[in-house]
């Protein structure tokens, strides 16, 4: 059953997609809705990379895209 959720990109992620958010029908795993959003918006970045969040909380990869969630990939954060 497809899901309405909302992606929240940051860092390289939100320059490789042009956008801070988007919202999308996804199905699957957590990991299913990152590949398809790779490919699409040519992200760099292999899920190894990133941790994912569902509505504020860090969520496993193979955790079920939920309707209406808000899914945040964040990238690795460098210092300074």
């Amino acid at each position: 059953m497809m899901a309405r959720v909302t992606v929240l990109y940051f860092a390289s992620l939100r320059d490789a997609a042009g956008v801070a958010s988007e919202a999308i029908e996804a199905d699957g795993t957590l990991r299913a809705v990152y590949e398809s959003l790779r490919a699409r918006h040519g992200f760099a970045l292999s899920q190894e990379r990133l941790r994912v969040a569902v509505d504020g909380a860090f969520a496993r990869w193979d955790d079920a895209v939920r309707d209406g969630s808000e899914v945040a990939f964040i990238p690795p954060v460098s210092g300074g």
